[in-house]
């Protein structure tokens, strides 16, 4: 059936008036009736009662009116919603982060996506090291945010931000300030450290800072989680070294010592995946 007709159906049953509605569809009053004629002929019904003064529904044509207005408006809904996949602005995208961007980086991404993209979904993640590219590979993710630098062949990946590492200590340590730190000073301390990762780039920024030190650090305890480690510190188990960007969550009773260690922030992406999503926020972003 003719979606066009049902359309021109629709435009005479609210306006009654062959003349008026012609003008309003944007065609002549002649094609109007063959259009009205043929949607007849096509179903085996009349639609409308007509003479010189008046037209008006029939008790199908009104069942119709009722009826094609739902299907039409729900067939339209179909339409656009498969127009904003088609270009991106809908649908869901995956995104994994480290937990210490969450509350510095994150927000302010997240702001510009969906100012953008109202009717996108967003579903974060928090993954770990080993399993980042895996679940990359695998469409699990569609974006991973990570510290570490990769070569994989199929990943592509773009530092977005940088920021630096910073000694997490309690507002009542005896280090308040970088100057503080010494090799003696440093062999003293039981440390909390995120976990040692094979082939990671962001942990060999970790050692190559206790290198500079000629120290291998006692380490108490490693953990995944960065909001973990802080919660360790401010009870006083251990002092330890994350990113700056933590200074951001609301950790009262912690002082952050900013050191001379830069850790880089980078998207990962499938290359080879052409989702318009995708493709619309890595736009935005970079």
């Amino acid at each position: 059936m003719d979606l066009q007709r049902i359309k021109y159906f629709l435009a005479l049953a609210e306006h009654l008036h062959y003349w008026k509605t012609a003008e309003k569809v944007n065609i002549t009053q002649s094609a109007l009736t063959r259009q009205i004629q043929a949607l007849e002929n096509e179903l085996g019904l009349q639609l409308f009662e007509r003479n010189k003064r008046n037209v008006k529904l029939t008790p199908a044509g009104k069942f119709l009116k009722e009826k094609w207005e739902v299907e039409l408006s729900e067939l339209e809904y179909i339409h656009q919603f498969a127009k904003q996949l088609h270009l991106g602005e809908r649908g869901t995208i995956t995104i994994a982060h480290p937990d210490s961007i969450s509350a510095s980086i994150m927000p302010d991404i997240l702001a510009k996506i969906t100012q953008a993209f109202p009717q996108l979904q967003i579903k974060l993640v928090q993954v770990l090291y080993e399993n980042q590219l895996d679940f990359l590979r695998n469409y699990k993710i569609d974006l991973a945010i990570t510290r570490d630098i990769t070569s994989e062949q199929g990943i592509e990946s773009k530092k977005i931000y940088s920021d630096h590492l910073a000694l997490v200590v309690p507002l009542e340590h005896s280090f308040k300030r970088f100057e503080d730190l010494s090799t003696e000073s440093l062999k003293a301390q039981k440390f909390i450290l995120p976990t040692k990762d094979e082939g990671s780039s962001y942990s060999e920024i970790i050692q190559a800072l206790f290198k500079s030190y000629d120290f291998v650090p006692d380490v108490f305890l490693h953990s995944e989680f960065g909001s973990t480690i802080i919660a360790l510190v401010r009870k006083g188990l251990g002092i330890a070294i994350l990113p700056d960007s933590y200074m951001h969550h609301q950790s009262p009773g912690l002082r952050f010592i900013p050191l001379p260690f830069k850790t880089d922030i980078l998207i990962n992406w499938r290359a080879d995946d052409h989702n318009p999503v995708l493709a619309n926020i890595l736009k935005l972003v970079f």
